[in-house]
């Protein structure tokens, strides 16, 4: 009652001052006393808050959570306050204090993940979804990038590092969708062995000569150089991409080597480019990065993310993601020791269409000619006491694949090589996943494409949408004579989603699969970043097709994300 009173007092005479502040401005038109009279006022407003916070007296108390046990809360007369500590983790629930305009809020989220609006119908010639914000190579789960295929190396189920195909179809995907929307490419080249010649350092106990190579079809700088004694090239650029053909000598010795430093934290590392096959390694300094050469002078392109390179050496010797960025990052030198060829030496700003091609390359090498599949080498447990040997495919990593090649195909000049390779990669599309296949039947009735093929199904939805989209792509930019089969299969594929799309709904949220359903077991809820995924993939369907379950489903499954729920009873 005295708070009440006091604050009564306090609004009643700041409007008498205002009052009697007007009443002087019309009677003498003076208006210097303005400043002295709001002063007043908000001198008293300040002396009233300062008081009132000194009224406030909270008290510790334990609060119970479900008769299991006590966390400690503070009582402030009849309001409890919990810890956000506690309420972010039993609620699973997000925020953090932030400063805006001199004073600390607090900001709170339902949930941790963005979803991203579609303006305009999804063409295939285009952008991969939202792709153009992925960094792949930037995981942690990612080892390295392979130096002698030039794709992502993947640590998710096997710490070794082994090639999964949807990783590398994303990686493609990835740098696809950024080629469009990035800056034109900024390129230097620094040795061709014909109109551009470096200033290389020699000394007399080493040697480099520019002579004609037959397998090169160019003029290549040759080097020889003694032990201890590399041939050496001054850069001093910050220019992040290095692009160059190489050819070494498998027999001892033999690399090229590339010098960083870290101007930042005046570091240096030392990037080595050699035939010992491993793909990545690290003493010290030096982060060795292995060529396959099979006892062979073959020639290798290379493009390498230098900053990338580095990174993964770092935290292949730290264990941790290190904090530096691109910008700390400058090549000093290059260096050529032992015996081979250079060609074609280049700095660039970025290497996203060459990257997408590496991907190209690396399916048409490794599509399984017979199945026309991409094999996942490793071990997959899933639900319950499913497990997927090595050896399976991924409707996922095939439908990637699909939109990969569908953008190669209209890129090039046409060139049906690529068509050829997504015709073959529908024949999983069409084997049960009990016969190495990726085709679930749901109730004897419905096709679905199995991101993880287990046998009984578990319908995750994310991987089978990306496949869905994987047809559409490929059925839409090919020639009459290959879209028809893509485009059945597409067709197949959404009655099923538009009959089991609601089974996914929560009313909170959704889940990552049906193996409640299926397998009988506890249902697998989605994380928002998954969740936040379906959103998107519905928003890419709405755009192309106008069945409104897509586009009204998608709009509820926004309310999730800022805690909205299905009425109740």
């Amino acid at each position: 009652m005295r708070y009440k009173l006091r604050l009564f007092i306090v609004i009643l005479v700041a409007h008498a001052l205002v009052a009697v502040f007007i009443w002087s401005w019309f009677i003498n038109g003076d208006i210097t006393e303005q400043p002295r009279v709001l002063a007043f006022a908000a001198s008293n407003l300040r002396k009233f808050e300062s008081d009132k916070s000194k009224d406030i007296t909270f008290k510790e108390i334990p609060c119970n959570i479900n008769g299991e046990y006590n966390i400690s809360c503070r009582k402030e007369s009849d309001e409890i306050y919990l810890p956000f500590t506690f309420i972010k983790k039993y609620f699973e629930v997000y925020g953090k204090l932030v400063e805006k305009d001199g004073s600390e809020i607090f900001n709170w989220s339902h949930s941790y993940a963005n979803y991203y609006s579609v303006k305009r119908k999804y063409d295939p010639r285009g952008i991969f979804t939202h792709f153009q914000t992925y960094k792949v190579e930037e995981r942690e789960r990612v080892k390295c990038i392979s130096a002698s295929e030039g794709v992502p190396l993947s640590t998710q189920w096997d710490p070794k590092g082994y090639y999964y195909p949807t990783q590398i179809a994303q990686f493609g995907l990835s740098h696809y969708s950024k080629a469009i929307l990035e800056p034109e490419l900024v390129k230097r080249v620094l040795e061709d062995g014909e109109d551009n010649q470096a200033n290389w350092i020699v000394s007399h106990v080493s040697s480099i000569k520019r002579d004609v190579d037959d397998d090169a079809d160019s003029q290549v700088l040759c080097f020889d150089t003694a032990e201890n004694k590399p041939i050496m090239l001054h850069i001093n650029d910050t220019l992040p991409i290095l692009s160059f053909d190489l050819k070494l000598n498998p027999k001892g010795s033999n690399e090229f080597v590339v010098e960083v430093k870290n101007i930042v934290e005046k570091l240096t590392y030392y990037l080595h480019y050699d035939c010992n096959g491993e793909h990545i390694n690290v003493s010290g300094d030096d982060i060795y990065y292995g060529l396959i050469c099979n006892g062979r002078e073959n020639w290798y392109k290379l493009s390498r993310d230098i900053f990338i390179d580095v990174q993964k050496g770092v935290m292949l010797k730290t264990k941790t993601k290190p904090k530096f960025q691109r910008s700390s990052l400058k090549i000093f030198s290059i260096q050529l020791k032992g015996k081979g060829c250079v060609d074609n030496v280049t700095l660039a700003s970025n290497n996203h269409m060459t990257q997408f091609y590496l991907t190209v390359n690396w399916l048409l090498k490794h599509q399984d000619e017979t199945t026309g599949g991409w094999v996942n080498p490793v071990t997959r447990k899933m639900a319950g006491s499913l497990l997927l040997k090595p050896g399976w495919y991924s409707a996922m990593g095939q439908g990637h694949a699909l939109s990969v090649l569908a953008r190669a195909y209209y890129i090039s000049d046409k060139n049906t090589k690529y068509l050829e390779a997504a015709r073959k990669a529908l024949g999983p599309f069409k084997v049960l996943s009990k016969n190495h296949g990726v085709l679930a039947m749901y109730m004897h009735e419905l096709h679905w494409y199995e991101e993880y093929p287990t046998d009984p199904p578990t319908f995750v939805l994310n991987g089978f949408i990306y496949s869905l989209i994987g047809l559409y792509d490929f059925h839409t930019l090919a020639t009459v004579d290959y879209s028809h089969e893509p485009y059945m299969l597409y067709v197949q594929g959404m009655t099923s989603l538009k009959k089991l799309l609601l089974a996914f709904d929560t009313g909170s949220g959704t889940t990552y699969d049906l193996r409640h359903m299926s397998l009988g077991i506890a249902p697998k809820l989605a994380r928002w970043d998954y969740h936040a995924t379906h959103i998107n993939q519905l928003l890419l369907l709405s755009s192309i097709d106008k069945d409104p379950l897509f586009s009204n489903t998608a709009k509820r499954w926004i309310g999730y994300m800022s805690g909205k729920r299905a009425s109740h009873n």
